[in-house]
């Protein structure tokens, strides 16, 4: 079911207030890229919730993305527009330090570094399914979109979401393998 039309409108004039249609990224602009991240998740079946924060995982920059169209202090904001749960995931997703999260997102009590705190936490099961689905989702859009990110960031990525594949819908783990493998692979 695709999220509710509002937070999702109201997300996108958000988006292009705080300036995301004129900044560039893989596959035109930051703002047609987040759209493109919602859609994907929303053809994977993902509930409403995420849906919308795959459209607004870039509000607060990202461990790969350093750009922030909102300040921290600037979540209630947000989250007024698309909802705690949905912030929440956005929140999760940006505070992911890559290199410390990523070895242990799939142990039950792994620890989870915040970049933005230092902080380590375990997050609950649907949060880690929440993480894995989003991060899919986004890098899979930039394979789709930058040839050169595939050839050079495939293989890597097939491999860390081989690792996250318990975690991912069965749509998500199947177009990792289209997109990102040289032949499909069971």
């Amino acid at each position: 079911m695709p999220a509710s039309p509002a937070p999702a409108h109201q997300a996108i004039a958000l988006l292009r207030k705080l300036g995301a249609a004129d900044i560039a990224h893989p596959g035109g602009t930051l703002v047609a890229h987040l759209q493109r991240v919602q859609d994907q998740l929303t053809v994977w079946g993902a509930r409403p919730a995420l849906q919308v924060a795959g459209l607004c995982h870039a509000f607060y920059g990202t461990d790969g993305f350093p750009t922030a169209l909102l300040s921290l202090d600037r979540r209630a904001e947000l989250a007024e527009v698309i909802g705690t749960e949905a912030e929440a995931i956005v929140y999760l997703y940006a505070s992911c330090d890559r290199r410390a999260t990523y070895p242990t997102l799939m142990d039950a009590e792994g620890a989870f570094r915040d970049r933005f705190t230092g902080l380590h936490h375990a997050p609950e099961p649907h949060l880690r399914r929440d993480f894995a689905e989003l991060s899919a989702a986004n890098e899979l859009d930039l394979a789709r979109t930058d040839p050169a990110f595939r050839e050079k960031w495939g293989a890597e990525l097939l491999s860390l979401f081989t690792r996250f594949q318990p975690l991912l819908s069965h749509p998500a783990w199947s177009d990792c393998r289209t997109v990102l493998a040289a032949a499909p692979q069971d």
